[in-house]
């Protein structure tokens, strides 16, 4: 599998057009993270992770999804609520402002993704695997 993507393959809107592609060859475990609080100039970084289930017709209800940036606190927490409904497994973690300080911004933010995907305790899944 490869490592990197081409910039130019993120779709305009949010959509399950990679993970289609992944399910087609039998990966059905995707993992979708992102991060928050990079652009404080003190505090932590927090990451999420989630895996949604290989169902195409999830996009309907994913609709709304968005950068979290673009969005009311009211629509986030809305959005939040119906992701989790549906998500195999969902974590948050953190770097904490000790981290960033001796390791610099951008390794702290892997270092929450990385610790999100970690916090996974288990996938539920419908093929048993």
């Amino acid at each position: 599998m490869r490592n990197k993507f081409d910039p130019s393959e993120i779709p305009a809107a949010p959509n399950l057009s990679f993970e289609k592609s992944l399910w087609l060859n039998n990966i059905y475990h995707v993992a979708g993270i992102d991060e928050a609080g990079r652009g404080a100039w003190a505090g932590p970084v927090f990451a999420a992770a989630v895996i949604l289930p290989c169902d195409p017709t999830l996009e309907s209800s994913l609709a709304g999804v968005r950068d979290s940036k673009q969005l009311t606190p009211q629509k986030r927490t809305q959005l939040a609520l119906i992701v989790k409904q549906f998500a195999l497994a969902f974590a948050v973690a953190q770097a904490d402002a000790r981290e960033i300080d001796e390791m610099g911004i951008l390794p702290a933010n892997r270092l929450a993704m990385m610790r999100a995907v970690l916090a996974f305790s288990s996938v539920k899944s419908p093929l048993g695997n």
